[in-house]
């Protein structure tokens, strides 16, 4: 489902955003003073996971009856083989 969605570059940063925040622990723990960068990384992270996310509400296509079609290339093709 993931994949059909195209939610796969999604999770992934939102994986590495948890990934940075750990970071930023790893070095604030340390009291290093870049700990901040990995902070702000972690963030820029989250909020593009975040639009990722949400890419297939905005550019979802409806039919005649006024129904999203999650996968309007497949619903093309099956039209074209009937």
């Amino acid at each position: 489902m993931i994949k059909k969605l195209k939610l796969q570059k999604a999770v992934l940063v939102l994986v590495l955003g948890v990934i940075a925040l750990g970071v930023y622990q790893w070095m604030y723990l340390r009291k290093m003073s870049s700990s901040v960068y990995a902070l702000e990384a972690a963030g820029l992270l989250f909020m593009a996971g975040a639009l990722l996310l949400l890419y297939p509400v905005f550019f979802a296509k409806k039919d005649k009856e006024g129904k999203v079609q999650l996968n309007p290339d497949e619903e093309a093709l099956k039209d074209k083989e009937v």
